[in-house]
């Protein structure tokens, strides 16, 4: 058992939350021009891609409660801002790529969010290895998802 279960419970509403942002801008567009779009071979079903998103915005919340639970401190806040701009990088992606319908734009929010990514991993290694290892798996994803985002780009 969590030892702040409403902390936890906030955390994951927190990054659940940039989800929903992101997907104020991928579901209209959808339909209206992500259907018509040349896409690769190994795009995933938008069942999977949304599965996927759910388990890793949980994966990330239980990640920043590992953190946060420590304290805010000195050497804490910098690694929960480092989250707070990998994670509203990640909802600004949708709006790039989806809102703004650009492919080019989407690549260049995914690369910075990558980046993003790796500097929360190492800072949150320094805090809770476990925190750490938690997000490999999204980096993992954010690593395809840039992949499909510059396929999708190629094939414009």
């Amino acid at each position: 058992m969590p030892k702040d279960p409403k902390r936890l419970l906030f955390s994951i509403v927190v990054c659940q939350l940039a989800g929903i942002i992101g997907s104020l801008f991928t579901m209209p567009a959808i339909p209206a021009w992500y259907a018509a779009l040349n896409k690769p071979a190994f795009v995933p079903s938008g069942t999977v891609i949304g599965a996927v998103w759910l388990v890793l915005y949980t994966l990330m919340g239980i990640s920043l409660y590992l953190v946060w639970q420590k304290g805010i401190n000195k050497k804490t806040r910098p690694a929960l801002y480092a989250f707070g701009i990998q994670l509203a990088l990640n909802a600004l992606w949708s709006v790039l790529f989806f809102g703004l319908r650009s492919p080019l734009y989407g690549l260049i929010g995914i690369v910075a969010l990558w980046f993003a990514i790796l500097v929360t991993i190492n800072m949150f290694r320094k805090i809770s290895k476990h925190a750490a290892w938690l997000l490999v798996p999204y980096i993992a994803w954010v690593t395809f998802a840039a992949y499909l985002n510059w396929s999708v780009l190629a094939l414009l």
